[in-house]
């Protein structure tokens, strides 16, 4: 079992961003926490009005945004100009390589989960998707290797999960997926199956990864009205 909890991620903090990085991120770096499988970015990034990241390139990497609040404009080197709201999800391919930007226009700070795993082929031809998805009470899927469920298709076996449960709504672990499993608290609290000397409860900002057949995610419980999670099931 892999538990991150919120205070415990590195922290870059700038005038116009606030972003806390699970995984090493930038300047930050430990060699303990590369990523989980082919997990290797979870960014929690607010970023001010008016401000944002200028264009720079990626290469080789899926690269997902989960909208919270506000907006976020993106241009690419593919011809996209885009506004992403929140709710909205966006995927994009970096392959052979892609410039883009992502600026905030809007009027108010807005904030992102932006996301990054490792594809199962180099070289791939970039491509991009945004698609709005409504979340409920119960898992919403937002990514599936062949895009079923109208989820979006990531060239990677990874699957991911979307839900806002209640306070006392019951979250089963999806079949689908590979063996490892890591959860990660945008918001809110959700209790689980917590072992001696591990919190009964986790909070907006941890992260844990598991094996499937661990017991600490196979009961999860909405533990107040804000809570909002993501699951990713992945091999390692």
């Amino acid at each position: 079992m892999r538990f991150r909890p919120s205070a415990e991620r590195f922290h870059s903090q700038l005038d116009w961003l606030d972003s806390w990085h699970s995984f090493s991120f930038s300047y930050h770096f430990d060699p303990g926490w590369i990523g989980f499988g082919p997990l290797r970015v979870i960014n929690d990034d607010t970023v001010a009005a008016g401000r944002g990241f200028g264009m720079h390139p990626h290469k080789d990497m899926e690269i997902v945004t989960v909208m919270v609040q506000g907006q976020i404009n993106h241009r690419d080197s593919m011809g996209h100009s885009e506004v992403l709201k929140a709710g909205e999800v966006q995927r994009m391919s970096a392959g052979t390589g892609v410039v883009h930007s992502e600026m905030n226009l809007g009027q108010e700070a807005c904030r992102f989960l932006q996301i990054w795993i490792e594809p199962d082929q180099r070289d791939l031809k970039p491509a991009y998707e945004q698609k709005p998805f409504s979340i409920g009470r119960d898992w919403t899927a937002l990514l599936d290797p062949s895009g079923r469920d109208a989820a979006m298709a990531i060239s990677q076996t990874l699957f991911l999960w979307r839900a806002k449960p209640k306070p006392g709504d019951d979250l089963s672990v999806p079949d689908q997926g590979g063996s490892m499993l890591w959860l990660q608290l945008i918001d809110g609290a959700l209790s689980w199956s917590s072992q001696q000397g591990e919190p009964a409860t986790l909070v907006k900002g941890d992260g844990v990864g598991v094996h499937r057949d661990d017991p600490r995610l196979q009961r999860l419980q909405g533990a107040d009205s804000g809570a909002d999670v993501l699951l990713f099931a992945m091999n390692g």
